[in-house]
């Protein structure tokens, strides 16, 4: 089975319609998750707990669409980083 890999995290938005970070030293890193549905519930509980705050904001990032397994190297290895 294929490990896709799910990042949540979150932080305080400048604008409520914009996906700005107010302050990026203070995101919020939930954690690392080795599914969807385990991603979804952690983002869902902190969406759910920051609620009355509109500039709060949590999203998923999917991590294991950054890597292209088929390909021989990823961009940043081509890099040499």
């Amino acid at each position: 089975m294929t490990q896709r890999l799910h990042l949540v995290f979150g932080g305080e938005l400048v604008d409520p319609q914009k996906n700005v970070f107010r302050d990026v030293s203070q995101i919020h890193i939930v954690g690392m998750f080795p599914d969807y549905d385990s991603a979804y519930r952690a983002w869902k509980g902190e969406a759910q707990r920051t609620v009355d705050n509109a500039h709060m904001r949590y999203f998923i990032a999917h991590i294991h669409r950054l890597r292209d397994e088929s390909a021989p190297a990823s961009a940043t290895e081509e890099l040499g980083h």
